[in-house]
C-alpha cells in the first residue's frame, strides 16, 4: 500500500526499513563477520576483500532473493546463496569462507539491529523537534484559560498550557526510556545453528567479540535466538509514544469539533476538504494519527504473542516479527512526523474558549462559590445550596450570578463585586501555572544542549 505511505508512514523511519535497507543490513553484517573471523584466524585475512566488497546491496537480484525465499523459508539462505556466487566471480577461495560459522537467524537478527539503531537515532531527532515545538507553544498558553472537561462535560476551568504541559510531559518521560534502552536492544546476535557457536570451536567468544566491535553493538551473554524481549522493548517504546500522542490528537480533533471551535489544525492549501462539501475543514492531521494508532494494539499484540518460541529456534513466532516490527515503527514515525506538523502549525481561538466558558452562565464556576460559602455555613451545607440554585439555574435558564445574588443566604455574606469575581474562570486555575512551569523546567534540563543550539 504504498499509495498511502505519504499519509500514514512519511518520516525517515520508512526509508529505514525499505528491502534494499534490510538486504545490506544483512550483508553488513557478513562482512563485519569476515573481518572479525580474519582477525581472529579463522578464516584466510585474503579472503576479505573479496566478500566485503561482494556485500553491496546492488550486486544481489532483489528479485530472484525474494522468490527464493518462499521456498527456503527466510530471505538469509538465498542471500547467502547469491553473495557466495558473487564472491566467487571475483575470488574462488575466499567464496569458501562466506557465512563461516553463522546462522540463518544471525544474519537476519543482526540486520534487523542496525537497521533498530538508524531508527531510534532517526525517533530521537524526531521526538526532540517534536518537544522543542510543544514545549514552545506550552509556553505561549500558559495563561490561556479554557474549559477543562470531564466525562466529556465541562468541569472547572483549566489553561491550553496545561493540557500541552500533559503531553509535554509524558513525551519527555518517553525520551528517558529511548535513552535508556538503546544499550539493552541494541545487541549482536551470533551464535550459530544451535547458540553454542561449535562451528567456530574455541574461537566462538572471541569471534563474537570482535564481531560486536566490527558493528559497534553490544555483546549478550548469550544468543537470544528465542529470547525476544529486546524486540518487545523496542515495540512497546513505539506504542507508548504512539498511545501518548494519539491520546492528543484525539482530544485536539473533539477541540476541533463545529460546536466547540476552540482550536484549528494549519492551514495548508488542499488540506482538510471534503469532495462534496465545500465548507468542510477536516482534521485530517490527527486522523492520520488516529488511524496510525488504532493498528499499534494488533501489532504489539502479534509481539507479546511472538514471545513463545520453540526451544532454541523458533517456528512461526520469530517470523511474526519480520514485517510486524518494522510496520509498528514506521506507523509511529508517521505519527511523529505527523504530530510535529500538528502542534507546530496549530490555531488557537482564545475567544471561542472564553465563549464557551460562558456558556454554561456561570455554573462552570459553582464549586468556587461553594467552596468560599463553605467558609461560613460548612462544606455541606454550602454545596446543598449552591447545587439547588445550579439546578434552578438550569431549569430558568437564567444566569448563575443573578440567582446568587437574589438568594438571601448568598448576600448575608458577599456583595456582587465578590460574587463576580468568584465566577470569573481566569482566577481560578489553581496550581495551572506551577504544573506547567515544572514540566517546562523539566524540558529544559533533559534537553539543555538542544535549546542551546536552538
Amino acid at each position: 500500500m504504498d499509495l498511502l505511505t505519504p499519509l500514514l508512514r512519511d518520516s525517515a523511519l520508512t526509508a529505514i526499513f525499505s528491502d534494499t535497507q534490510t538486504v545490506q543490513g544483512m550483508l553488513d553484517f557478513e562482512a563485519a563477520l569476515a573481518h572479525a573471523e580474519a582477525n581472529c584466524g579463522v578464516i584466510p585475512s585474503e579472503a576479505v576483500t573479496a566478500i566485503v566488497h561482494a556485500c553491496r546491496v546492488e550486486n544481489l537480484d532483489l528479485t530472484a532473493l525474494a522468490q527464493s525465499a518462499a521456498n527456503a523459508g527466510n530471505l538469509a539462505i538465498p542471500l547467502v546463496k547469491q553473495l557466495t556466487a558473487v564472491v566467487k566471480d571475483q575470488d574462488q577461495q575466499a567464496a569458501r569462507y562466506v557465512h563461516w560459522g553463522a546462522t540463518s537467524q544471525d544474519v537476519i537478527d543482526s540486520g534487523l539491529v542496525l537497521q533498530l539503531r538508524q531508527a531510534l537515532d532517526a525517533s530521537d531527532e524526531l521526538l526532540s523537534r517534536l518537544l522543542a515545538v510543544l514545549a514552545q507553544q506550552t509556553e505561549r498558553h500558559i495563561a490561556t484559560v479554557m474549559p477543562g472537561r470531564t466525562w466529556m462535560q465541562h468541569a472547572l476551568p483549566v489553561t491550553f498550557g496545561l493540557k500541552l504541559a500533559g503531553t509535554l510531559d509524558a513525551l519527555l518521560r518517553w525520551q528517558q526510556r529511548l535513552r535508556e534502552m538503546r544499550g539493552r536492544v541494541l545487541v549482536l546476535q551470533f551464535g550459530g545453528a544451535a547458540g553454542t557457536l561449535a562451528s567456530l570451536n574455541e574461537h566462538g567468544p572471541a569471534v563474537a567479540q570482535q564481531l560486536s566491535r566490527e558493528l559497534d553493538l553490544s555483546l549478550a551473554d548469550t544468543p537470544w535466538h528465542s529470547q525476544r524481549d529486546r524486540l518487545l522493548e523496542v515495540g512497546h517504546w513505539y506504542a507508548g509514544v504512539c498511545g501518548t500522542l494519539g491520546k492528543f490528537a484525539n482530544d485536539f480533533s473533539l477541540l476541533m469539533q463545529t460546536e466547540v471551535a476552540e482550536v484549528s489544525e494549519p492551514v495548508v492549501a488542499g488540506r482538510g476538504g471534503s469532495s462534496a462539501m465545500p465548507h468542510k475543514r477536516n482534521p485530517v492531521g490527527c486522523a492520520a494519527i488516529l488511524t496510525a494508532v488504532q493498528r499499534t494494539p494488533g501489532l504489539m499484540a502479534t509481539l507479546y504473542a511472538s514471545q513463545i518460541q520453540q526451544h532454541e529456534r523458533a517456528l512461526g513466532g520469530w517470523q511474526a516479527e519480520w514485517e510486524v516490527l518494522p510496520e509498528l515503527l514506521m506507523l509511529a514515525g508517521g505519527v511523529l512526523e505527523q504530530s510535529i506538523q500538528l502542534v507546530s502549525g496549530m490555531q488557537i481561538n482564545e475567544q471561542r474558549m472564553r465563549v464557551n466558558l460562558d456558556i454554561t452562565h456561570g455554573l462552570i464556576m459553582a464549586e468556587s462559590v461553594t467552596l468560599a460559602l463553605a467558609a461560613f455555613v460548612g462544606k455541606q451545607e454550602a454545596h446543598h445550596i449552591v447545587e439547588a440554585l445550579c439546578h434552578q439555574a438550569l431549569d430558568e435558564q437564567r444566569p448563575l450570578l443573578q440567582l446568587l445574588e437574589n438568594d438571601t443566604r448568598i448576600k448575608a455574606h458577599f456583595s456582587s463585586a465578590q460574587l463576580t469575581q468568584l465566577l470569573d474562570p481566569s482566577g481560578a486555575t489553581g496550581s495551572a501555572d506551577y504544573f506547567v512551569r515544572q514540566v517546562l523546567a523539566r524540558y529544559q534540563e533533559q534537553n539543555h544542549d538542544a535549546s542551546l543550539s536552538a
